[in-house]
């Protein structure tokens, strides 16, 4: 495998009209739980033949099997239920999560569908856990005394699911925290929980992070227990490197070269812009290409296209500069 400009994928793909109407027909008690994740296995094969077929050196499963990425790992956790419909944003609705007891882990969430991934491949494919001040933030409250105790549950909750995905054989370990750093004030608290989550591990540790006021955070993001920070930097147009110019940064940075809040493909020539940008700042073996954040709001044509301009991007930067 390479060692400078590794290409990655940040963790969601779009669902597939078949799997959309799948799920549908799931909540409406119309199919079966066996078809339903038959036909997620099947999407879940396609996006790694896909990956695979375009060169990507890190893959992801493309979750094809959950929701909303709090909501799923709640439904299989103890203390939770799951609310109505709550809205996001714009048209977006979720069920939110509930904590009406101490929350813990019933079981393995993710080790199952990691695995089936996996055995696909033999390329590293990541293991994929949303975070506990993520998990907590976009949860409601009804048991902990205060968000710190509920935070902490979660984190060791999710440390047992880390643990199971490297005893299993995860090389890679992502972790998301996209509410991480909108409340400067509790960056502190969640750092901790991040170090609960990532304690003892031998596997690379991701954490995504695609929102919030970077400037007044900054000293702390770049000090998170992770071994690599995944950030929204073409959305910015790159303005986030900014900040770490001038400062001694070890980690490895997920570099995001594509605007998934777009349905515009970027072109070749931008990506590779943008990568050579990080390079005035970065080394090779500290960046590694991917989206801004999950795809799963583009189409699935509009994805594949917008990763096909981020491989040949990246592979043309390695030509033309000699990085092997």
């Amino acid at each position: 495998m390479s060692q400078g400009l590794l290409t990655t994928s940040v963790g969601s793909f779009p669902k597939s009209a078949a799997v959309q109407q799948a799920r549908n027909q799931f909540a409406q008690g119309k199919l079966s739980a066996r078809d339903l994740e038959d036909l997620e296995k099947q999407a879940t094969r396609d996006w790694i033949t896909f990956q695979e077929e375009i060169g990507m050196d890190i893959l992801v499963d493309g979750e094809q099997y959950r929701g909303d990425m709090a909501t799923h790992f709640a439904e299989l956790m103890d203390g939770y239920t799951i609310s109505g419909l709550v809205r996001s944003y714009g048209n977006r609705y979720y069920r939110k999560p509930i904590a009406v007891g101490r929350v813990g882990r019933r079981g393995p969430m993710t080790l199952d569908m990691w695995r089936f991934a996996q055995d696909l491949t033999e390329l590293p494919v990541k293991g994929m856990l949303t975070g506990p001040y993520t998990m907590a933030d976009w949860s409601f409250n009804e048991y902990y005394p205060t968000r710190e105790a509920f935070i902490m549950d979660l984190a060791h909750a999710i440390h047992e699911e880390a643990l199971d995905l490297e005893r299993a054989g995860a090389k890679y370990i992502q972790i998301d925290e996209p509410a991480l750093s909108t409340r400067p004030e509790e960056m502190e608290i969640g750092s901790r929980a991040l170090g609960i989550v990532t304690e003892g591990l031998s596997a690379h540790t991701i954490t995504h992070i695609c929102y919030g006021d970077f400037a007044k955070v900054f000293n702390t993001l770049i000090n998170l227990p992770v071994d690599q920070i995944d950030l929204e930097l073409a959305n910015s147009n790159y303005a986030l490197l900014d900040y770490f110019k001038g400062v001694k940064f070890e980690k490895a940075i997920g570099f995001g070269v594509l605007d998934v809040h777009t349905h515009r493909t970027e072109t070749v020539e931008e990506v590779k812009a943008g990568i050579k940008r990080g390079l005035e700042i970065l080394r090779p073996d500290q960046i590694f290409v991917d989206p801004d954040c999950g795809l799963k709001t583009r189409t699935v044509e509009e994805a594949q296209d917008k990763l096909r301009v981020m491989m040949q991007a990246t592979a043309e930067v390695k030509r033309e500069l000699g990085i092997s």
